[in-house]
């Protein structure tokens, strides 16, 4: 899942980031409003993490802007007002949910997590595919019953591929959204993280494979190859 995270303080910044990047997903960083709207402006993201208070442009007209544009990114209002009125401002505005500061990290990770499955249509917090259960909540992975240990961006991977399951994903939409879009055109980072996740996958020799190639087009994940 690819995210922005626009924030004028950099202390808040940095343990942010971190925490999100140590969950899997990829981060862009604006540090005011102007740069926040211009990296949406040139970005397709699934969640955007929004400050009211910035400098240059204040989070509200970056929402009303983007709004007006036709984005329907999901975004998470960060403040400081904690006002009934200024909440209701907020999500009257376009604004999918709302976080007051001081926060628990715990608690923006989960609602990230929320509006992350909004944007697939997912309510369930466990995914399946064939005997493959991905729990995102717990951002835990068992096929026929057995724990899968992945790393946080081969958990992302999955969970991404999950997600579109019976679409064909391509590379550049997977260096996108688990890689930031910072990938080398000659790079096969792409290919060997599909190679390692289909061998973790593998849990026993009778295990039909999960991820399939589309030659020339991209990766099908599905029990049956749809």
């Amino acid at each position: 899942m690819r995210l922005l995270l626009v924030e004028d303080s950099p202390r808040l910044q940095r343990s942010v980031m971190t925490a999100l990047k140590r969950s899997g997903y990829a981060v862009d960083v604006a540090g005011d409003g102007e740069q926040g709207l211009w990296l949406i402006e040139s970005n397709r993201y699934d969640v955007i993490i929004l400050d009211i208070m910035l400098p240059k442009m204040d989070g509200l007209t970056v929402l009303r802007k983007m709004r007006e544009a036709g984005r329907k990114d999901h975004v998470l209002l960060l403040t400081a007002r904690d006002t009934v009125a200024d909440r209701v401002d907020g999500l009257r505005r376009g604004a999918d949910d709302y976080l007051v500061k001081p926060f628990a990290l715990e608690e923006l990770l989960a609602r990230v997590e929320a509006l992350c499955r909004r944007v697939y249509g997912d309510k369930s917090v466990v995914l399946k595919v064939g005997d493959l259960n991905v729990d995102t909540n717990a951002r835990q992975v068992t096929r026929g019953g057995q724990p899968v240990d992945l790393t946080a961006r081969e958990y992302s991977l999955l969970e991404y591929l999950v997600r579109r399951n019976g679409e064909v994903v391509t590379r550049p939409e997977i260096e996108e959204h688990i890689y930031d879009g910072d990938v080398d055109p000659m790079s096969n980072v792409v290919d060997s993280a599909i190679c390692v996740l289909r061998r973790k996958l593998a849990i026993k020799e009778s295990a039909p494979p999960l991820i399939h190639t589309r030659r020339g087009q991209g990766y099908v994940l599905g029990d049956a190859g749809t």
